[in-house]
């Protein structure tokens, strides 16, 4: 399976069977090079990857000045030390999982829920993890 079809058919899937999508997805590599995203994720920055990496390495590394991702501000909210971060915006938000050698991103707005965000994103990446990946 491509990673273009895990982003596809596993991350912008049909939640719920209610018709509902998250607004962004992207598989990337600890790196920062994209290996997979929908049409509508954003573009990363270098020092953005390198901020995320440092908050799996030192959780609350991002608390003071906020997690961002093409050039939108998120919040830090309660996450997985090492293992997941949780960013909110307004009425959305942002699932970011680690695994082996890739990081998860889920971007969500209204009507889906930062717990649905947070399934469908952990999902993938848990998945991923049981894969040596």
């Amino acid at each position: 399976m491509s990673w273009q079809t895990y982003v596809d058919e596993h991350l912008m899937c049909d939640i719920d069977g209610q018709g509902q999508h998250l607004t962004a997805a992207a598989i990337v590599g600890h790196d920062g090079s994209v290996w997979a995203q929908s049409t509508s994720f954003p573009e990363l920055k270098g020092p953005e990857v390198t901020g995320i990496m440092s908050d799996f390495a030192e959780p609350g590394h991002l608390a003071p000045t906020g997690l961002f991702l093409g050039g939108t501000k998120y919040m830090v909210i309660q996450g997985e030390p090492g293992a997941v971060i949780r960013g909110k915006k307004g009425s959305g938000g942002i699932t970011i999982k680690k695994t082996g050698q890739a990081l998860v991103f889920g971007i969500y707005g209204e009507p889906v829920t930062p717990g649905q965000c947070n399934m469908v994103v952990e999902r993938l990446g848990d998945y991923l993890v049981d894969q040596g990946l």
